[in-house]
């Protein structure tokens, strides 16, 4: 059973944010990238109050994916990426980004707050941040 209702279209979707964004860091890192879009489309706090999809919080602006900015991101999703997909939707999470909104890949260390927001770990070149449970609890 889904986490978040979603289409076909929406699994190609999220399928490309996650390859775009993390596949340097090999499938457990865009797993993660799918944790923190499907949280931001999962939660009702914060800067996600008006995401309830998957292709609105793909192309959310301002706060959304720089990875949509760039070709890569407009290839066509391979299988591979879109069972991955499959799997973050269906509620898989994965630490550091069990319960992050965000992410961002650093030139060193990962700081210990982010725009406010704490780091719950960093998984090779990505940090990830997650609002308290009292900001946001939908995401918990």
């Amino acid at each position: 059973m889904a986490v978040i209702a979603h289409n076909e279209k929406e699994v190609d979707l999220l399928a490309r944010l996650m390859r775009a964004e993390a596949e340097g860091d090999g499938e457990l890192g865009m797993l993660m990238v799918g944790n923190v879009g499907v949280n931001r489309a999962r939660v009702d706090c914060m800067d996600f109050t008006d995401v309830r999809t998957i292709e609105q919080m793909v192309f959310q602006r301002p706060g959304g994916f720089e990875a949509t900015l760039k070709g890569y991101f407009y290839q066509r999703a391979r299988e591979r990426d879109k069972q991955l997909a499959r799997r973050v939707l269906k509620g898989e999470r994965f630490h550091p980004a069990t319960n992050g909104l965000w992410f961002y890949r650093p030139e060193g260390d990962c700081p210990a707050q982010w725009y406010g927001q704490w780091n719950t770990g960093r998984f090779k070149s990505h940090c990830f941040f997650a609002p308290t449970q009292q900001d946001c609890p939908d995401v918990f």
